[in-house]
């Protein structure tokens, strides 16, 4: 009876360890590797966007609908940074420290940290204000490129269509691309030899190879995202983005964080409590994922490691 005793302890006790193994299995994704829990940090905004990290620590996130830009220093102390913000989205820092911002009122513009000035970049194309800008990515010649969809634009649109823009070093404006409905995230590839623009309207995510700064050739459908059960063509699109070292994008969706290699293979879906609405890696060696969710903004940890862009120092 003592032996039946023992190995039935021994079957017990393999079974845990196989479930634990599954269980790590199921949170690891190929390429990325383990997969933490999502952590809420904080909650009770209207709509967070445009997380962004600077050189010392600090995150910088946005609240639409409250009208602020909040901070959240490297010891984990949130505070206002800016009030009111004009409804700034997305956010990246440039190569010399300055929180560049899309105000969804219209303009593209520049945040000294220290003192909190606000310097436009980018205010009109040919002669008409932007609809909205909401998302954006610095290359390192100091050059932004820029959604403009339409969403808290006014109507008739002032562009009278949405687009995809680049502000160069100098000043000038381009249109890039004018072919999408609602053109939202944006990200160069590490070697910024691709960029990806993500629109929130279609289940088509596209990349365009880029020749020179400012310049892009023929764009094609990098990747089509998983839907949520319901949804029929033209399908649910993407919104915000971030991308690590190897070149996997983390494009949020209404399924979570969809993750897709270089290649556009869906590699796996990290899940949020709440539906995302943009992402960008920062902490300990840059390796955990900044998520603002509606109401929350919440922390996961991966063995990943993000890309910083470095722009171009002054």
């Amino acid at each position: 009876m003592r032996n039946l005793f023992n190995w039935t302890i021994v079957s017990v006790t393999l079974l845990l360890m196989s479930i634990h193994v599954l269980a790590e299995q199921d949170s690891e994704i190929p390429g990325i590797g383990p997969v933490g829990k999502p952590v809420k940090l904080f909650t009770d905004f209207k709509f967070t966007e445009g997380p962004a990290f600077d050189l010392k620590g600090n995150l910088y996130f946005t609240d639409i609908p409250d009208n602020k830009i909040y901070k959240v220093n490297s010891k984990g102390k949130l505070s206002v940074f800016l009030e009111p913000s004009n409804h700034c989205n997305g956010l990246m820092l440039d190569g010399a420290n300055n929180l560049l911002a899309c105000e969804m009122d219209g303009r593209l513009v520049s945040i000294n940290l220290k003192n909190k000035k606000v310097t436009p970049l980018a205010t009109e194309y040919q002669d008409n204000r932007f609809n909205a800008p909401n998302d954006l990515v610095v290359d390192r010649t100091g050059g932004v490129y820029f959604t403009d969809p339409h969403y808290r634009a006014p109507e008739p649109l002032p562009q009278g269509k949405t687009a995809v823009y680049y502000r160069a070093a100098d000043g000038k404006v381009t249109r890039l691309v004018d072919n999408l409905k609602a053109p939202n995230g944006v990200i160069l590839s590490p070697d910024e030899k691709t960029l990806y623009v993500i629109p929130s309207m279609q289940k088509e995510m596209w990349a365009y190879p880029v020749t020179a700064p400012g310049k892009i050739g023929k764009g094609r459908v990098f990747c089509t995202l998983q839907q949520q059960e319901g949804y029929k063509e033209p399908g649910r699109g993407g919104d915000g983005l971030t991308i690590d070292t190897k070149g996997n994008l983390y494009i949020t969706s209404g399924l979570g964080l969809q993750v897709f290699s270089p290649e556009g293979k869906l590699l796996g879906i990290i899940e949020v409590p709440e539906k995302p609405a943009n992402v960008t890696f920062g902490g300990k060696d840059n390796s955990s994922l900044f998520i603002t969710a509606r109401t929350s903004l919440y922390r996961i940890d991966t063995k990943a490691k993000g890309h910083r862009f470095p722009g171009k120092s002054s």
